[in-house]
C-alpha cells in the first residue's frame, strides 16, 4: 500500500515533512513549506538527504495514494480523498551562476495551479534526433521512416521496433483492414500475438483503417458488423496494456508510428535520475514480469514439473490471466510443455 504521510516539524522555513511510503519503505521524503500549496499554487521543497535522528515529528495526516506516475520531470500524484487530491512535483536541474555544476529545485504544484498557468506551445515530449528502427524481415512492403537508421531483422513479435542502446524499447504490430478481418476466424492466435506484444513497456496495434470500416456490411462480406464490433471489443478488453489505434489508412498509420517512437525516445531521454529512482522504487513491487524474467524465475524457483497452482503460489504479485498468457506463449515457443491434462495438469520446463 502506498501512503502520503505529512508530519509537522520544528522548523520555521520548512515546518512540514512529506513522506511517500510503500509498505515500510520510504519512496520519497521532502521538506515542505506548507501543508498544501493552496492559494500560492506552488511551493518550494527540499529533498531530505539524511534524517535527523532525534527530530520531533507530529503526524498531521496519512492518506492512501491512488496513483503515482512520472511524466518527464514531473511526478504526478492522486490522493484518496475528495478535495486537495491531485498535485505534481516538478524536479528541475539548474546551473550555478558563479561556478560549474548544477543544483536541484523541486516545486510542488496543485491541479488548480497547473490549469491556471498560461499554456506554452512546447510539449513535454520533444525529440528531433534520428531513430534506430528495426523492421521485421517478413514485411514485404514496409513503411518509410525518413531520417532514421533502418535495419531489417527477425523480430520476436510485432512488425516495427524502436531500438536503443539497452535493447528494444517499443514495438508496433501493423494490420491492414484485410489482415484484421482475416484474424476474426483465428482470434486465439491474434490474442497470443498481442499478449507477447504487451511484454514490452511501449506497444501498439496500429490498424490501417477506420473503426467505421468494420461496421460496413459491403466491406466485411463474410462477417456481420455486430460480430466485427464484438471481436474488436474483445481485443480491447483482453489487452489493456497494448495501445490500439485506428489510423485510417497506411500513410497515417506510418505517421502515427513515427510520432509514437519519437515521443517514446523523448520520454526516455528527458530523464531526471532522481525522479526515475523514486518511480523505480514504487514500480518495483507492482510491476508485471516480462516473459524472459519470468522464465528465469521459473527455472530458478520451481522444480522441473509444476502446476498452475504452484505458479500462483510462487508469483502472487502477478494476476492469474497474465500467468496464463505467459504460459501459452511459452508453449508456443517450446520453452515448456504439458505432460498431463485436466484438473491435475502439470507442466514440464524445457530450458
Amino acid at each position: 500500500m502506498l501512503f502520503w504521510i505529512l508530519e509537522k516539524r520544528d522548523n520555521i522555513k520548512f515546518p512540514y515533512k512529506l513522506t511517500i511510503k510503500q509498505d515500510n519503505e520510504k519512496i520519497l521524503t521532502l521538506l515542505v513549506q506548507d501543508r498544501w500549496p493552496g492559494q500560492k499554487g506552488n511551493i518550494f521543497c527540499l529533498r531530505e538527504t539524511q534524517a535527523e535522528p532525534n527530530e520531533k515529528l507530529e503526524e498531521v495526516e496519512r492518506i492512501p495514494i491512488i496513483s503515482m506516475h512520472r511524466y518527464g520531470k514531473r511526478i504526478s500524484i492522486v490522493l484518496d480523498r475528495p478535495q486537495e487530491k491531485r498535485c505534481d512535483f516538478i524536479f528541475l536541474k539548474k546551473q550555478y551562476k558563479t561556478h560549474n555544476g548544477e543544483y536541484e529545485q523541486i516545486f510542488w504544484k496543485t491541479q488548480k495551479a497547473i490549469s491556471e498557468t498560461t499554456p506554452k506551445v512546447k510539449l513535454s515530449t520533444y525529440y528531433s534526433g534520428g531513430l534506430n528502427i528495426i523492421i521485421d524481415a517478413g514485411e514485404k512492403y514496409p513503411w518509410r521512416f525518413n531520417n532514421c537508421n533502418i535495419e531489417k531483422d527477425k523480430l520476436p513479435c510485432g512488425d516495427y521496433a524502436l531500438k536503443t542502446e539497452s535493447g528494444i524499447l517499443a514495438v508496433v504490430e501493423r494490420k491492414s483492414f484485410e489482415n484484421l478481418v482475416a484474424h476474426f476466424s483465428k482470434l486465439t492466435i491474434l490474442h497470443q500475438q498481442l499478449g507477447e506484444l504487451s511484454a514490452y513497456k511501449y506497444s501498439a496495434l496500429v490498424i490501417e483503417a477506420d473503426y467505421s470500416d468494420f461496421l460496413k456490411p459491403d466491406k466485411l462480406k463474410f462477417y456481420p458488423p455486430v460480430f466485427a464490433a464484438k471481436a474488436i471489443a474483445e481485443i480491447y478488453a483482453y489487452h489493456p496494456n497494448v495501445q490500439i489505434v485506428f489510423a485510417g489508412n497506411r500513410k497515417l498509420a506510418n505517421e502515427w508510428t513515427h510520432r509514437f517512437f519519437l515521443a517514446v525516445i523523448s520520454n526516455q531521454k528527458d530523464n531526471n535520475a532522481q525522479v526515475s529512482e523514486v518511480i523505480a522504487k514504487y514500480e518495483y513491487k507492482k510491476e508485471k514480469l516480462d516473459f524472459f524474467a519470468l522464465k528465469d524465475r521459473i527455472k530458478a524457483d520451481l522444480p522441473d514439473e509444476f502446476t498452475l497452482k504452484d505458479l500462483k503460489e510462487r508469483f502472487p504479485e502477478i494476476d492469474l490471466n497474465t500467468i496464463k498468457k505467459i504460459i501459452v506463449n511459452f508453449k508456443r515457443r517450446g520453452i515448456i510443455k504439458s505432460i498431463a491434462f485436466g484438473k491435475y495438469s502439470k507442466t514440464n520446463l524445457i530450458i
